[in-house]
Formats: C-alpha cells, structure tokens, sequence
C-alpha cells in the first residue's frame, strides 16, 4: 500500500509543505546522529565494529549482552605468516606472492578469478591490526567530487571516502597473530623494494597515460634491458595476473610511435588547411545537436538548486537548535563543494555553447597566424616541452601494431577544437577521429 502526499494548492499548503519537508530533515539528521554517537561508544569501549572480519580473524556476533569479538582463524592465520615472511626473510615481491599462493593452491576469502591481489595483499602487509591494533575512524565518507556515473537520483550520495590523519584514529585490542618485530621488517622491505624497483627508472615514454589498447585496457610503457627497448603494452597481462592473459595485441614500439604521433601533431598544428578542415568538420557536428547542451544545462540547474534547498534546511534546523555549529559544518560541506563543482560544469558548457554560436567556423587568418607561430615554437623542444604539448592537445590514442588512431583538441587564440565522447572512459565506446 502507498500512501501519497497531495501537492499543494495554495500559499498556506505550500508553507505547511515545507515544514513537513524541514522536519523530515530534520528527523534524519537526528536519526543519522545517533547511529553516530552509538557507534562512537561502542568503539571507545573497546568493542569490534564490523560485520567482515579481517583475514586471519573469525567475527563472533553479539549474543546474550556478549559484544562481538575476534577470533583468531588458525588456517588463515597461518597463511598471513607465512606471507609475512616471505617478505621480511626471502624478500619476496608481491607479484612472487601471489605466483606462489597460486601454486599452492590457496585462494582468498573472497574473489571472482580465485587469485590475490597485489592491492590486498598491499593493505595487508600494513595493517596494524595483525600486531593486536586493530583501528576504527581512518576515513569518512564524501560526495564524490568525479563520481563515474552521473545519475540524477541516488540513494546514497556519499560513495567516496576521504583519510582522516592517523592521530584521529580509535584503536581497539585484537588478538596478536604476528610478532611487532617481523611486523617492522615487512614494513621496512617493502620500502626498500618500492625505492629500489626498476619501474622507478626513468624512461621517455612520450604518450604515457594517453595509449590505451583496441581490447578496451590502457597501454603501458615498460622498458627491458633497463631502457634499451622500450614498448607499450597492453596492461591486460597485469590485471589478470597470474592468471593468463586474453588480450592477444603484441606491444608497440615506443620509440617509433612517439615519433609517428609527434610528426602528425606538428604538421597538423603547421598547416591552416587541415586545421580549417578540422574545424569545419567539428562545427557541422556540433550545430547538428545543440539541443544536448541546453538539456544538460537545465539537468545541472535543476541538480544545484535542489542541493540549495537542501543547505537551507540544513541552515534552519541549525537555527532551531536541531545540532551545534560543527555539525552543520559537516552536513553542509559537502553540499557546498557538489554546488560549486556543478557552478563549475555549467559554466563550462554554457562556454561552449557560446563558442559554437558566436564563433563558428575560424577565420582563416587567425589559424595561419597560429601556423606561423606553431611551425617556429614546434621546433628543437625538449623531452619536457613535448610531452606538456602532448597532454594539451591529444585526449587518447588507440591502436596496435599496424595503425594508431588519435583523438584530440587543440587551442588557439579564437579556435577550440574538442572531439566527440571526450569523457568517455571506456575506448571501444569512443568515436575515432584520426589526424
């Protein structure tokens, strides 16, 4: 059965609704904060507070007026020793860790493939809880200030996390499964190797962090023989590692690339005719739908005034004495930082709105007077001056072996060129527009 609320016909049902509507936020702040403060106690009385133990532990529930408490799980246990050592005693690598849990046939508590993590095992060899303190507080939750889905309903908002400093932090005493000491030596290995690891040589990889692979994962630039060959290659063989790989595209010659990609970007940014064909060609696109921009525009308005309405509740149940001036602090943040960003975004699109209106298609003196300039800046650069003019001006580069198809945007004094799906993170969905 659903029960509605009718909408207001006139001035005083109005007024009666946005009382409804300021207690009703007002209750779930309260609700909010006692679920805060009950969970606070508990933590400084020493109690566990969680529902997934950590590995190496079994969690007993609350039962009979009994708080929930750890368990030490022998057979985890005695993995996590084991992985320990491996580290402080055999300087084992992370990648060795995961190769031999995977011979030994021992999977972790939860996991699709049925192989670790780098990452888990990362968190692992740090966490303090394994030397008897276990930790509550180290983060709180934020409105993602880049969330990867922008939906205009969410149930929750606050789906990002944010550190808190590690004086702000609540220990609680759990049962010790290793010693402090190999703890300290772990901790210290892993220092050594992340100073000493050949990744921290410095290669030239002209297009780092803008290949991506046609199977849909980025490129990576490695370089064997510490830098005599260096290549790009698909970091599918590490994310599925130690499983094997699917992604079949052999790796790409660095070197030769960087070379192809710059001489294409130079003799595009010298030359006014193919600039104007660019130009003309992202124009026509971009008048064939201008409607999107006003609907994102009136979707981002109607999004900020809505967290607008939502601060000024916030604001007066302050003012009623619902909570102190630190709360409200924290309640509003957020909101403040999501309005600013949409403020942001909606300026930015009106821009370009304007820019496809006022400006149209370039003059093409203005883009010959750009060649000019370009043709005598582009000349005897540096590693550095490249590779800052590379991050300006291409957004992503997709290919293999045979061909590689680059996408991007160049500015000028009078001329934005964008291409389409810039935002996209996936390279299959993207439309590919060669130089």
């Amino acid at each position: 059965m659903f029960i509605t609320t009718p909408a207001p016909k006139n001035e005083e049902d109005k007024i009666l609704h946005g009382v409804k509507g300021l207690f009703a936020q007002y209750e779930r702040a309260k609700i909010s904060e006692r679920f805060r403060m009950g969970k606070l106690r508990k933590v400084r009385e020493g109690h566990i507070l969680t529902t997934e133990a950590l590995y190496g532990y079994t969690y007993i529930p609350k039962k009979d007026n009994v708080h929930g408490y750890y368990e030490i799980n022998e057979d985890e246990a005695r993995v996590v020793r084991m992985i320990f050592s491996w580290v402080a005693d055999e300087k084992m690598t992370l990648r060795g860790i995961v190769k031999r849990l995977q011979e030994l046939k021992i999977k972790p508590r939860k996991s699709k493939r049925g192989v670790w993590a780098t990452s888990t095992l990362s968190t692992m060899l740090r966490h303090k809880g394994y030397i008897g303190e276990a930790h509550w507080g180290s983060s709180y939750a934020v409105i993602p200030e880049n969330p990867l889905k922008e939906e205009k309903y969410k149930k929750q908002k606050k789906t990002s996390r944010k550190k808190r400093p590690e004086e702000d932090w609540y220990t609680i005493a759990i049962p010790r499964i290793i010693d402090p000491e190999l703890f300290e030596r772990t901790r210290k290995q892993l220092e050594d190797s992340s100073k000493q690891s050949i990744r921290n040589k410095k290669n030239e990889f002209l297009l780092s962090n803008k290949i991506w692979c046609p199977c849909g994962y980025r490129r990576c630039g490695c370089g064997p023989q510490r830098g005599k060959y260096l290549y790009y290659r698909c970091n599918d063989r590490i994310n599925r590692f130690p499983l094997p790989a699917q992604c079949a595209e052999g790796g790409i010659n660095a070197r030769i690339a960087d070379e192809k990609v710059w001489q294409k970007l130079t003799s595009l940014m010298a030359s006014p005719d193919l600039m104007l064909k660019q130009a003309e060609r992202w124009h026509k696109e971009q008048q064939a739908k201008p409607e999107v921009s006003l609907g994102n525009i009136k979707d981002l308005k109607e999004e900020r005034d809505k967290l607008k309405e939502q601060e000024e509740r916030y604001n007066k149940a302050y003012g009623v004495g619902a909570f102190d001036i630190d709360q409200l602090v924290e309640y509003t943040t957020p909101i403040q930082e999501r309005v600013r960003a949409i403020e942001s975004s909606i300026s930015k699109t009106e821009q370009e709105s304007n820019q496809i209106a006022i400006h149209g298609t370039p003059h093409r003196e203005d883009l010959e007077r750009f060649a000019y300039k370009a043709s005598r800046m582009l000349q005897n650069l540096s590693y550095e001056s490249k590779r800052e003019i590379v991050l300006n001006t291409i957004d992503k580069v997709v290919g293999n072996q045979r061909e590689l198809k680059v996408t991007g945007f160049i500015n000028t004094n009078n001329v934005t060129l964008h291409t389409e799906y810039r935002n996209c993170r996936v390279a299959q969905r993207r439309k590919i527009d060669a130089f």
